[in-house]
């Protein structure tokens, strides 16, 4: 794959993510001043079985498709009848159990939302095909526009709700609006429609490749709301709406940045596979890229957090100050796990990926758990995850030492500049927070001040990542 090639996917990926992240930003901020915490934390628990859900109604098959060397129209239509299937059985099983979800969580109002966000696997066992054919041939602008239109059009709906006083109604129509309108756009750009056909012999290719991911998607993403359930259960709706705050804009920050890199990497990764010292190339440069734009806006993120919550959201989530800037360290190191992870799915290892994620999900359960039967804290119960982020690091870069021969400590030596130098340029930012300031000035000027010390570091120690990205723009604008 060329060069160039690779880096217009990248930016076009760049700007979806980042256009739909400033537009849910704004949403979030809105719906943050008009509906209360609670509201969030239901919310956070509906999503909970909407999430798992999607990943079992994809089943890995939509990574299947991006990383098979060939793929033909009866495979397609073969993995969208399989998840369709599923997704109606899983949509019977949700409606169902909605009273009985809403009663162990005394959340009465929980039923009717409940039943209506779980539409959104339906609509996704369409929407999962088209994403991975477009992300198969990295023609990344068709995703860019159906996320641009998606975002605005759910983004007015949810709102006005909000302002016309739907409360939770409002977040559950801009959760489902937003997919049901992703799906069509994506839909009027494709020639690709399913066909009344089927291959078992597909089926099994496929699903022998993505069934491994489902396992480890599954315990990911039970893993990843297991803190919401405890919460929400342990502690109360209120609480776990400021952790899932708290965690929100940290994670949007992680998907914009490091979440173009991926996809596009792991087509790159899965057309050269048979070239290891190629594979090893093009994951150094993604590790060193992604790293070297995410840590410092964590920090950033993190510095001006205690100025920036109550400006935007209002003085009563500053009690999620706390949750945001531990969740900035966590996906300060979110780089590190994907990269890893998706060469190892770009090289065919699913096999890998899945002990992977049985070793990772053994302990962090039980640091999670701990922190919050025992301890019984919630802030601990973060603290937690913090830690298995730190172990899972080298748990995640372990195999690739062999698959692709790029050793633990290769990966250390090539983070290590971007984290060194945010630790470096936060300390003048946070001095600025003692100035007589207050408000958008003083997050501006931590902001400018942590940027300039950031930027001029890279250059002056001639950061091959800084240089990289430099000579990157250039190429593309510069008319070189």
């Amino acid at each position: 794959m060329k060069k160039n090639g690779i880096i217009s996917s990248l930016f076009w990926k760049m700007f979806e993510r980042g256009g739909r992240a400033v537009v849910e930003l704004v949403v979030q901020i809105v719906m943050a001043r008009l509906l209360a915490p609670e509201q969030f934390g239901m919310l956070s628990i509906m999503l909970v079985f909407v999430n798992l859900g999607n990943v079992v109604v994809q089943s890995g098959m939509n990574t299947a498709i991006i990383q098979a060397e060939h793929i033909e129209r009866v495979d397609c239509s073969t993995v969208f009848w399989m998840s369709f299937i599923v997704s109606l059985a899983l949509y019977a099983m949700v409606f169902v159990a909605a009273p009985a979800i809403a009663g162990f969580y005394s959340s009465p109002g929980l039923v009717w939302p409940l039943r209506a966000l779980a539409l959104i696997l339906v609509i996704n066992a369409y929407n999962a095909i088209q994403v991975a054919l477009i992300t198969r041939e990295l023609d990344m602008r068709k995703i860019f526009r159906a996320t641009v239109a998606s975002s605005l059009a759910s983004a007015v709906l949810g709102i006005s709700l909000a302002l016309a006083g739907a409360g939770i109604w409002a977040l559950v129509a801009q959760q489902l609006s937003y997919q049901l309108i992703n799906c069509l756009v994506h839909a009027l750009q494709l020639d690709w429609r399913p066909q009344a056909e089927f291959s078992t012999e597909s089926a099994r290719r496929l699903f022998g490749f993505g069934s491994r991911l489902l396992v480890s998607s599954l315990l990911e993403q039970a893993y990843q709301s297991l803190s919401d359930l405890i919460i929400g259960r342990q502690f109360s709706t209120g609480e776990l709406g400021l952790v899932s705050q708290g965690k929100r804009y940290p994670q949007a920050i992680g998907s914009v940045l490091d979440g173009a890199i991926q996809p596009v990497m792991l087509s790159a990764v899965s057309r050269v596979q048979s070239d290891r010292a190629q594979v090893k190339r093009l994951v150094r440069r993604a590790l060193k890229t992604s790293t070297f734009l995410v840590v410092p806006a964590m920090t950033l993120f993190s510095v001006v957090a205690p100025a920036l919550v109550p400006v935007l959201l209002g003085a009563q989530w500053l009690e999620a100050v706390p949750f945001l800037q531990m969740y900035c360290f966590v996906y300060a190191l979110l780089p590190v796990h994907s990269t890893n992870l998706q060469a190892l799915n770009g090289m065919g290892r699913s096999d890998l990926f899945l002990r992977l994620e049985l070793v990772k999900k053994a302990y962090g359960v039980a640091i999670v758990c701990f922190c919050a039967f025992v301890l019984k804290d919630v802030h601990l119960m973060v603290v937690g995850y913090m830690t298995s982020g730190v172990i899972s690091t080298f748990v995640n870069a372990w195999p690739n030492r062999h698959v692709i021969g790029y050793s633990y400590g290769e990966q250390v030596r090539d983070i290590c500049p971007a984290f060194l130098i945010s630790a470096a340029a936060a300390v003048p930012a946070l001095l600025a927070a003692s100035l007589p300031l207050d408000g958008l000035v003083l997050i501006v000027l931590q902001a400018v001040v942590f940027a300039a010390a950031y930027i001029s570091v890279s250059a002056l120690l001639h950061v091959e990542a800084f240089v990289y990205l430099l000579n990157t723009f250039q190429d593309l604008f510069g008319g070189r």
